[in-house]
Parts: C-alpha cells; sequence; structure tokens
C-alpha cells in the first residue's frame, strides 16, 4: 500500500526521491519522508500530509538516498512514524507488517534499545543495527531472517555510502538502471521515466545496489542472474493529458480497455493452456476484494446465463478463513487489479493447496499474483492511477466475459459471441451520460444516505456504484437487491433520499419499478439508469440516464460507467480530491 523509491547514481538523489514518490502517491499515504546519504552522514527529513510538504528538502546534497510515503498500519499517522527510520548507522523504508514485531520489540527494548515510534518497521532496523558486524549485506539477512509477515525493505548504511540493499518477501519491489543512476521502487512507474532496464525481486531474494551494477544474491547469499522485465516504458510513464484529475481521464480510457481486454480465448493458440482447464471445468469460484470482488458477481451472472456452469464469488479474507470445499474439477479464479493485494494470493495460495487450478485476472505483469497462478489472464487497462477503480473494473469484466465466453462454447451453448465484441463501440455511446449525471450531484452532495438498487445483474452493478460513492464522496451508502427493501432497508429512507436504481433486464423492469414505487411513496428522489425508454418518464423518476442496449448478461460494463460519473462529480462538488481519497490505498498489500 505505501510506497518506496530509491536511488544512487551520479546526480543528486533527493530531487529524484521526492519526484519518485509523486509517481507513487496513487497508492494511498498519510506521511512522507526520505533519507539522504551525505559525505557519510545519514540526513532525515519526514512530514505528515502530502509529498508537496517535502519539497524544500530538494537541496539536500547526497547521491544515494530512499523516500517512502506512508499508509497507517501500527502507529498513528505523525512524523515520529514517518519513515524513513534509522538506528545507529542505517536507515531504513518498509511496505508490509511485520507480525512478530511485538516480541521482536520485547526483545530489542530488554537489551536496553529505545525505540522512537510505534511502528512495526523500526524493529527491522533495530535489528539490523544489532546484527552488524561490518557486513552490510549480511546484517540485512540476519534480521530478515528473523521476521515474519510481508515485506519490502530498502536500507542505508553509512558505512557504505555506494551501496543500497533491499530485500523482498510479500511485498513487490523493482530495481532499475539507467544512464544517470540505479532506481528503486515498489511499483514500475516510479523508475520507468528513467530507467532503461527493469528487474522485479522475487519473493526471498536480495539486491545491492550500487552507483555502478545492480547484484541480485538468493536466500543464501548466492550471487544469481536474472531476466530484465518487459515493460512499455512510454504506457507506464503517467501523464493527465490535459484532464484535471486522472479518474476522469481513466472513465474516458474504459472503451479501449475494454477493447483490449475483450479476448478470443477458445481460438488464440496463446490460451490453449487456459482453454483446456475450462474443458476440465465444472465449477468456478472467484475470490477478490473490494471492485474486483464486485466484478466477479457480475461474472457469475454472465458464466451462469450463457454456459451453465456453477460459480461461487467470495470475498478473499473471509475465503481464506473459512476452510473452502474445493471439489474435483474446481476453477478458481483470483482477480485482483494490482496483483499484489494480499488476501487474494493467500486465498488463491490456499486454493492451490486444496488442489483447485488457479487462474489470475490482472493489470500488472510481473506481479506476485502471477507467480502464484497456474494460468493467467492480464487485463489490458493500462496504468490506472486514481484510487478509486474506473476503467480496471470494466477491463476485468471483459476478460471475464471472455471466459463466459469460452465456458459456453465448450458446452454447446449459445454463447453471445457477436454482442460481447460489440461493447467496446457501446461503451463509447454510453461516454456522454458521464456528462448527464453531473446534474445530479446537488441531490447528493448533503445527503446523509445514498441507496443503489437492483435485481439480478442489475444488484452486481449497484454494489460497486455504492462503493465509488462511499470511497470519494465520503457519504454513507450501501447496494441492495431491489426485492430486499422492504426486508428493513426502507426503515432509512425519508423524505429526499437519494435512490439510484438500475434496469437493465427486460423480465424484470416491473420488479424493480415496484421497489421504485415503495421509496417514492416515502419521499425518496430516485435517479434511474436504464436501457428501457418508455420508464424514464414515469412519475416516480425524478432523472434518468439511457444507455445502450446489450445482452443482458453483460450490462455492468455500461451501466457502471455513469455511476462511476456520478461519484467523481459528487466527490468534487463536496471539495474532495477523487484521485487520493482519504485513508484508501491503490494497491492492498496488507491485511
Amino acid at each position: 500500500m505505501c510506497g518506496i523509491v530509491g536511488y544512487i547514481g551520479s546526480e543528486k538523489a533527493a530531487p529524484k526521491l521526492i519526484d519518485g514518490l509523486k509517481k507513487l502517491e496513487y497508492r494511498g499515504y498519510d506521511s512522507a519522508g526520505i533519507a539522504v546519504l551525505d559525505g557519510g552522514v545519514l540526513r532525515l527529513e519526514k512530514r505528515c500530509g502530502m509529498v508537496s510538504e517535502l519539497e524544500y528538502a530538494a537541496c539536500l546534497s547526497g547521491n544515494a538516498g530512499i523516500g517512502h510515503t506512508r499508509w497507517a498500519t501500527h502507529g498513528v499517522p505523525s512524523q515520529a512514524n514517518a519513515h524513513p527510520h534509522a538506528c545507529g548507522k542505517f536507515a531504513l523504508v518498509h511496505n508490509g507488517i511485520i507480525e512478530n514485531y511485538g516480541d521482536l520489540r520485547e526483545e530489542l527494548e530488554s537489551e536496553g534499545r529505545v525505540f522512537l515510534s510505534d511502528t512495526d518497521s523500526e524493529a527491522v532496523v533495530q535489528l539490523i543495527d544489532k546484527y552488524y558486524e561490518g557486513d552490510f549485506l549480511r546484517a540485512v539477512k540476519r534480521a530478515v531472517e528473523r521476521l515474519s509477515g510481508s515485506f519490502a525493505i530498502v536500507v542505508l548504511c553509512a558505512d557504505f555510502p555506494h551501496e543500497i540493499v533491499c530485500a523482498r518477501r510479500r511485498s513487490p519491489l523493482v530495481v532499475g538502471r539507467g544512464k544517470k543512476g540505479a532506481y528503486i521502487a515498489s511499483d514500475i512507474p516510479a523508475a520507468a521515466e528513467s530507467a532503461e532496464e527493469i528487474y522485479v525481486l522475487s519473493d526471498g531474494e536480495f539486491a545491492v545496489v550500487s552507483d555502478r551494477e545492480v547484484a541480485f544474491y538468493d536466500g543464501d547469499l548466492r550471487r544469481k542472474t536474472k531476466k530484465k522485465a518487459e515493460y512499455d516504458r512510454q504506457k507506464d510513464i503517467v501523464a493527465l493529458n490535459g484532464y484535471r484529475h486522472f479518474m476522469r481521464k481513466e472513465i474516458d480510457e474504459i472503451p479501449l480497455s475494454v477493447r483490449n481486454s475483450l479476448l478470443k480465448i477458445a481460438e488464440n493458440n496463446e490460451y490453449r493452456n487456459i482453454y483446456e482447464v475450462l474443458c476440465l471445468t465444472e465449477q468456478i469460484q472467484i475470490v477478490a476484494c473490494g471492485t474486483a470482488y464486485h466484478s466477479g458477481l457480475a461474472a457469475k451472472y454472465a458464466i451462469e446465463a450463457l454456459a451453465r456452469v456453477p460459480v461461487e464469488v467470495c470475498v478473499a479474507s473471509e475465503y481464506r478463513y473459512r476452510n473452502p470445499v474445493v471439489k474435483r474439477g474446481t476453477l478458481v479464479i483470483a482477480v485482483s487489479q494490482s496483483g499484489e493485494t494480499a488476501d487474494t494470493i493467500a486465498a488463491a495460495e490456499l486454493a492451490k493447496k486444496l488442489g483447485a487450478a488457479l487462474l489470475a485476472v490482472t493489470n500488472v505483469p510481473y506481479s506476485s499474483l502471477t507467480t502464484v497462478a497456474d494460468y493467467v489472464l492480464f487485463t489490458v487497462a493500462g496504468r490506472e492511477i486514481a484510487v478509486a477503480a474506473t476503467k480496471s473494473y470494466n477491463a476485468q469484466l471483459a476478460s471475464l466475459y471472455s471466459i463466459a465466453l469460452a465456458l459456453a462454447k465448450i458446452r454447446r451453448q449459445r454463447a453471445g459471441k457477436k454482442t460481447l465484441f460489440a461493447l467496446p463501440n457501446l461503451c463509447k455511446k454510453v461516454l456522454p451520460s458521464v456528462e448527464a449525471v453531473r446534474g445530479w450531484t446537488p441531490h447528493f452532495v448533503g445527503a446523509e444516505s445514498v441507496y443503489f438498487i437492483g435485481r439480478g445483474v442489475d444488484y452486481a452493478a449497484a454494489l460497486e456504484g455504492s462503493l465509488k460513492l462511499k470511497e470519494i464522496s465520503y457519504i454513507p451508502s450501501e447496494g441492495y437487491p431491489a426485492g430486499e427493501l422492504k426486508h428493513g432497508t426502507l426503515a432509512l429512507v425519508r423524505e429526499n433520499t437519494p435512490v439510484v436504481a438500475i434496469v437493465t433486464q427486460r423480465r424484470l423492469v416491473e420488479k424493480t419499478m415496484n421497489a421504485v414505487n415503495e421509496v417514492y411513496s416515502r419521499g425518496a428522489k430516485v435517479f434511474l439508469i436504464t436501457c428501457f425508454p418508455e420508464i424514464c418518464g414515469r412519475k416516480e423518476v425524478f432523472s434518468s440516464v439511457l444507455i445502450p442496449k446489450c445482452r443482458e448478461a453483460f450490462s455492468p460494463v455500461l451501466s457502471v460507467v455513469p455511476l462511476q460519473a456520478l461519484s467523481y462529480y459528487t466527490a468534487l462538488a463536496r471539495g474532495n480530491d477523487p484521485d487520493k481519497p482519504r485513508n484508501l490505498a491503490k494497491s492492498v498489500t496488507v491485511e
């Protein structure tokens, strides 16, 4: 969740560190800091708040440094708890969670060591200082051997002004080299602009990064070679390109994301291994979190409707602790935009242990999830910078619908291939609704609560619409099956309560409109998203947006677009930054 950067080379480190941290702001954070090694002296600067608060530190001298944006886990957001942490001759930044930090801290304090923060990370730098006997890399290794949990750590040592040591376990870390030095980051975009080659550390590996070379080591400190990661340098350089916010830009990129993520699995030899496992699949379990979980719910309707294969959709954090039943012929699909979601990775590992075939659907090559999975489908959404997912959700749906299409062919069911591959053009046609919902925002800005309702596949879209609104507008919001309103939720509806109804299934129009009548008669203002023009003018409907018709099983890829826009414009109207919502992170690498 946090962001790590590092630099060592021929230029001043501080400006590069601050620039790198800005490129990682999308990951979510509450404080930031850098440490620079200048003439054998460690200089630390840390602040609560935005990376911009650190710009004064760009004048620091020194050609080696590390930086960090922190998302609080252990210890409140504060300058003391911000990274880097220092002890003796060492400074360290850390992503992840050290699960046994309490025992380590107690041990170290009993030895007379003094802690200056409440973080689990400080225990690591204290351990490194404890074990240091002149060998920088070996001291880091000895400390790492004591750790339980997940980590990516990057360490400076005053005795080694030309080296930075890195280690990784279950938390992403990349190293890059360019003409003017070496770069370290928790994600490729922070290094892409300056690095000419990128290497991705694997679990259990160490790296010693110097101004001359990058050396990689296994867990026993044996030197090893690594292949360079293949990446599109230009695509990994992020820019607003005239947009005010990345979220708005990424909504406009939905048609291309969907087009690039639609796959002809049954007809392309590249996916032959996936097609073969689908031939053996009797049931599917989808494990995911947040928006990815909602894409799984929408995919369940499509797979069951088109292919008649039973699908269970599971919140990954619950799946891993419930002792799930995995029968023969089960395919587990793990969905994660970043490929680093800790709970999803753990659920995927459990599924494999129980004998399931594991397919990953992710937007990020070289992510941790891809190393766990037996098979991988990459969504091709491009870099998504806004914390609240937009185009990645639509891209996930496109990839999951492609699986549904392949399963339908295997089961000799009518697949709707023509409709599926028409979706990118339909997404283009729905984009004007982005501006249409802008007029709704005055009715949402001051709302105490908002409700999203739908039936069947529209319920899956309602859940995602609700999540988007609460994520960036901070308005309490819930998505409900329309038929469940009378079982408690109506008690919360009163005069002027905004209710968003989604109606895209012909046979459920009147059933959903019954729920609309129920909330209307209690004073709610009903906002309708539908593909049926004849219901837009009903007296119960305060305002409506008309979207294109498509096969009902695929409708969430269209109906969600105005919902995403509603959350964006409501956040703006409330004075929030839609790209960087409070307390949230793009890549949830901790439990």
